[in-house]
């Protein structure tokens, strides 16, 4: 204790020393470290910015530079994502917009021609242009025509109503064979037209729970589009149990459908191949697909370019809890 400080005071004097040159000499350093790093950090910034200025004008195509190391990495992976997912959508939305005007101008096109024809015959019916001998053949015209234009505004009724579900199913056991037989009855002069043969093969006995009139309707879509695709061909219609389903099938052997297609028949609007077109307008594969729907069922198609295609619906059985 008695001791002197004098060496102490030395030592702290040179620590004091070293600790203010180590403070001048790092400080430049952490300042321009400072710098650079807010500089790297408002460029990302900056560039994340000018990414939201373009996503918000709808130019979703870009791609912000991403890293794992830091919280900006982070959040240009999840922009990235943002903005892939905001191009898809609006790639699908442009693709549903040109298939909604081409669908119009197609039935604004459909509806024309029988309206031109039926104002063509009433006037000429007025005006006794007509000839006698005639004038039912006119009159057949004008009723094939108003069932045409009814047909055209009844399936956009229909899919409004069941995309809204505000259509309710009437389910009753139907025998299958008489189901098919239906359908033959109502599509054979259609058929014989382009030269096909509609064939029944039903298991004696089968039956299907569902809704007679809509079952009718989606099968009248399915073998009008194998009509439309098949000439001088064989159309089978059959019915058959199956793992404790009911299963019906529409199988023809006309032209198929291409392989990226077949995901795309059941969209709204889309017609395959426009060149042939016969009044189909892409509403009656999607008006099939939400009945099936709504009959807790499942439906599915196998094509094959050149060789036909088959429909395939399985719906449940009636069980005791059904009502």
């Amino acid at each position: 204790m008695a001791s002197p400080v004098s060496g102490i005071r030395e030592m702290v004097t040179e620590l004091n020393r070293t600790l203010v040159a180590v403070i001048a000499i790092s400080l430049p350093f952490a300042l321009l470290l400072s710098l650079l790093l807010a500089k790297i950090h408002v460029t990302r910034l900056q560039r994340m910015r000018k990414a939201t200025s373009m996503i918000s004008e709808g130019h979703y195509q870009v791609n912000l530079p991403e890293s794992n190391f830091d919280e900006f990495g982070d959040l240009a992976h999840d922009f990235n994502v943002m903005a892939d997912k905001l191009q898809r959508s609006n790639e699908e939305i442009e693709q549903l917009e040109n298939r909604r005007r081409r669908f119009m101008a197609d039935v604004s096109h459909e509806m024309r021609t029988p309206l031109t024809t039926i104002a063509g015959i009433i006037e000429g019916l007025k005006s006794g242009m007509i000839e006698e001998e005639q004038r039912e053949k006119g009159i057949r015209l004008v009723s094939d025509e108003t069932k045409r234009l009814m047909r055209l505004v009844n399936e956009n009724l229909d899919y409004e109503k069941i995309r809204s579900n505000q259509v309710t199913l009437m389910k009753e056991e139907i025998e299958a064979a008489e189901l098919l037989e239906i359908i033959q009855e109502q599509l054979q002069l259609q058929a014989s037209e382009k030269g096909d043969r509609l064939l029944i093969e039903a298991e004696p006995g089968e039956m299907i729970y569902g809704d007679m009139d809509r079952l009718i309707q989606i099968l009248v879509n399915i073998v009008k589009n194998s009509i439309q695709f098949t000439e001088n061909g064989e159309i089978y219609l059959r019915a058959r149990a199956e793992g404790g389903a009911s299963v019906l099938e529409v199988e023809d052997t006309g032209n198929g459908i291409e392989v990226d297609e077949l995901e795309m028949i059941w969209r709204r609007f889309y017609k395959a191949d426009m060149s042939r077109g016969s009044g189909q307008f892409g509403l009656g594969l999607s008006i099939v697909r939400q009945l099936v729907n709504l009959h807790d069922g499942e439906i599915s198609v196998e094509s094959e370019k050149g060789k036909g295609t088959k429909f395939t619906i399985r719906l449940p059985r009636k069980h005791a809890n059904n009502h």
